[in-house]
């Protein structure tokens, strides 16, 4: 079975976007991901934040990545939901981590963390109505 077909056979609460809007959701913000994340690394390599900053943005960058492998190749819902509140609860973190060295960086991230809030309420909704 295709993972659409799979996805779509989910039950799901009635305000979920379609696939193709969570796609455009997520080109809009890998963009500023990339940017702001790969200014926070090359921050820490050139030794002007310490690692300890750094950390929250690694660990969400990972578990942002395993996701997709997780809900749509492992097709397993409780993992990716334990997987989605890893990436919301590292987006507060690294908010908070980067905040006193370089705010923009903070500020540029309240986006991604709405929508992941918003993908958190429906990743665990379909997991419980799918359980």
């Amino acid at each position: 079975m295709e993972w659409i077909d799979w996805y779509n056979g989910l039950a799901k609460p009635s305000w979920t976007p379609s696939p193709r809007t969570i796609g455009l959701i997520w080109q809009t913000l890998y963009p500023i991901i990339i940017v702001s994340f790969g200014f926070v690394f090359l921050q820490a390599f050139r030794k002007k934040i310490g690692w300890k900053t750094a950390l929250p943005f690694a660990i969400n960058l990972v578990a942002n990545l395993i996701f997709t492998p997780i809900q749509f190749g492992l097709r397993n819902l409780p993992l990716a939901a334990v997987d989605i509140l890893v990436v919301w609860t590292t987006i507060i973190w690294l908010m908070r981590a980067i905040w006193p060295h370089y705010r923009w960086v903070s500020v540029v991230q309240i986006p991604y963390f709405v929508w992941v809030s918003l993908a958190t309420v429906l990743q665990l909704s379909m997991t419980v109505m799918n359980w």
